[in-house]
């Protein structure tokens, strides 16, 4: 197949209105500047006549059957031809004249060369209010918490990068998630990642945009914490154990009972979002949904099944001892009536005992079967 320096490459779904003033800018610019290269439409199903419009144009023309934005962009990315590849939508909100600044870090040796809309400029009426002062915003901030990130326009529909690089990143997602996929495995895989200002005008469509504010806002935010184990399961899972930790040696001096029960149930709680951020960060490192994690695989070396067995049974026997000795307790006045203050101080650490030891016997169990997967 033949090589050349750039692909543009714009998603297609019925943009009848805009296509050929995209295209003609994208042609302009490459024959400008005098680059090799070309403009790929990936058509995800058009009914309006824009694979004609893409043909005569001069375009090459893709047919993607898979639907979504993110499907119709990577069999964009797949036929590519380009060293580099910018993409952006086919509406005409993004000025296909103006690509120099990302071309420019491309040749530079940046693997991702993000547009930044907050800097570059938002034209009145190009982006909703809640996109963009709720939607965009909060999305970016999460990510740059959860993966350090250096991008602070996450969603920015004009980008550039070297194929090579994307296509090492195993981008699975079809639909608007993409556009975060793929900056949160960059940032993961380390891929030398950079910004440049770029400005948004309002889409000359007649329709409304296929953008859906709830539902792909959603799809974003689900993408993001399904991606961070941490901040889903480890950080909610530490903290409901530490204070319900503190709060049971607290409580258990005091007739407060009742509250007791509460602490001990989020020890409880707080410990199986931990086993469920271990099981989550090991399954998908395993099916290569995330890279290497240094800490994850000296854990696992550390740990082993007869580790998690002894420590399981020997909470598990502690609190069935306890038990044992509030039954004895029950027995000294007949089986009668008993002060619930004096026997739920003991009952109640001693069932949270018996269930942290058969959580901890079977999450080891579950850990085994990861590691008979890898040997």
């Amino acid at each position: 197949m033949e090589t050349l320096e750039l692909s543009i490459i714009m998603p297609c779904l019925n943009e009848a209105e805009t296509l050929a003033t995209c295209i003609e800018k994208a042609q302009w610019y490459l024959q400008e500047y005098q680059i090799q290269g070309e403009v790929l439409i990936a058509d995800n199903g058009s009914t309006d006549g824009s694979q004609d419009i893409a043909k005569r144009m001069g375009a090459r023309l893709v047919n993607v059957t898979e639907k979504g934005y993110g499907s119709a962009l990577m069999g964009g990315i797949i036929a590519a031809k380009g060293e580099f590849i910018i993409m952006a939508d086919a509406d005409d909100s993004y000025d296909f004249r103006s690509l120099n600044p990302f071309v420019e870090k491309l040749r530079e040796g940046y693997d991702l060369v993000m547009g930044n809309r907050f800097k570059g400029g938002i034209k009145p009426n190009a982006m909703p209010f809640l996109h963009k002062y709720l939607g965009n915003p909060v999305l970016t901030w999460l990510g740059k918490l959860f993966f350090k990130s250096p991008c602070n326009d996450f969603h920015c529909g004009l980008r550039g990068f070297r194929k090579r690089a994307i296509m090492s990143l195993n981008l699975r997602t079809t639909g608007m998630e993409f556009a975060s996929e793929m900056v949160v495995k960059a940032t993961l895989n380390g891929l030398k990642i950079t910004e440049v200002p770029t400005t948004l005008s309002p889409d000359g469509r007649s329709r409304k945009p296929h953008l859906r504010t709830w539902r792909d806002g959603w799809r974003h935010l689900r993408f993001l914490l399904l991606y961070s184990p941490r901040w889903l399961f480890l950080y909610p899972g530490f903290f409901l154990m530490i204070m319900g930790l503190i709060s049971t040696i607290i409580l258990l001096a005091s007739p407060r009972v009742h509250s007791l029960l509460y602490s001990a149930t989020a020890i409880i709680i707080g410990f199986q979002l931990v086993n469920f951020a271990v099981f989550t960060k090991i399954y998908a490192i395993q099916e290569g949904l995330l890279p290497n994690d240094k800490r994850v695989l000296k854990f696992k070396d550390l740990f082993s099944l007869e580790i998690g067995l002894i420590i399981g049974s020997i909470l598990f026997i502690a609190g069935l001892i306890t038990s044992i000795f509030a039954l004895f307790q029950w027995e000294a006045v007949g089986f009668g009536a008993l002060n619930p203050v004096q026997t739920m101080r003991l009952v109640i650490p001693s069932v949270t005992a018996i269930a942290l030891g058969l959580q901890i016997i079977f999450a080891s169990f579950f850990l085994s079967v990861f590691q008979l997967k890898v040997k």
